[in-house]
């Protein structure tokens, strides 16, 4: 009997690594042997991780990459990497150095040659950007904040209980990459998305994100235009950057798993 195929899910800023638990159980019912490790120094749990905020200031994109990686050599074969947010950046740089079988990248934060910068976009990264001192920081959301950039497409009452039982603070530094990529000659934001030998990759999005809005992610979906290898995009109509964590997560959860089937995988 085949071992189960590794699942490592990688979550983005602001959200702690245990936010993945129902798709952990959902992956582990389906067959496949998942897990869903934090970001370099990040602490066990949530109450840990807001009291230990400083932890993990400094943290750039190539530091959560290189984490990853090492995780990922440890496995008994190439995993299926799922990233949100930045999540879905460091998934898509992973899988370009062909370090996974395949990759979903769901609300992926915008990589290096990506133009589009929306309003909503700019106001959802503002808690960060806004002051440059925060570069080497750890910063967290206000719950308005939370409501603006992940919660906008549920209730209010949703969307506090998310920012509640989910956020913590996270390393303002990945931001400040991402904004200026498009400047920088060897940008950590940049992706290999000319790699043909690479697996199959699906990017999600989400319609109503403010965070990571749909033109972005259309427009990273343009990036792989030069790849031969299979890149497919799937939008969820009136999601927002919650889609993960929210009521219709398991939506988005089968979506996943329905596509990895259909790629033998």
């Amino acid at each position: 009997m085949a071992e189960p195929r590794p699942v490592v899910f990688i979550h983005g800023l602001w959200l702690h690594a245990s936010s993945w638990q129902p798709w952990v159980e959902k992956f582990r019912e389906a067959g496949y042997d998942p897990v869903a490790p934090g970001w370099p120094h990040e602490a066990d749990t949530v109450a840990e991780a807001r009291e230990r905020a400083d932890d993990v200031a400094n943290v750039g994109i190539d530091d959560a990459v290189d984490h990853y990686a090492a995780l990922i050599a440890t496995l008994p074969a190439p995993p299926i990497l799922i990233g949100h947010s930045f999540g879905g950046l460091i998934t898509e740089k992973l899988l370009g150095q062909g370090r996974g079988a395949a990759g979903i990248a769901i609300d992926p934060a915008q990589i290096k040659g990506v133009l589009p910068l929306p309003l909503a976009q700019l106001r959802a990264g503002f808690p960060a950007l806004g002051n440059p001192a925060n570069l080497h920081k750890a910063v967290s959301l206000t719950k308005e904040q939370f409501r603006f950039g992940f919660g906008n497409a549920v209730s209010q009452e949703e969307s506090d209980a998310l920012y509640e039982q989910w956020t913590i603070p996270s390393p303002a530094r990945p931001l400040f990459q991402a904004a200026a990529a498009n400047f920088v000659m060897h940008s950590q934001a940049a992706v290999d998305t000319k790699n043909t030998d690479r697996g199959p990759l699906l990017l999600i999005s989400g319609t109503a994100d403010h965070t990571v809005p749909d033109v972005v992610t259309r427009s990273t979906f343009k990036q792989y235009r030069d790849s031969t290898a299979v890149t497919e995009l799937r939008q969820f109509e009136g999601r927002g950057h919650s889609l993960t964590i929210d009521s219709g997560w398991e939506d988005v959860a089968q979506a996943s798993l329905t596509w990895l089937l259909g790629h033998g995988l």
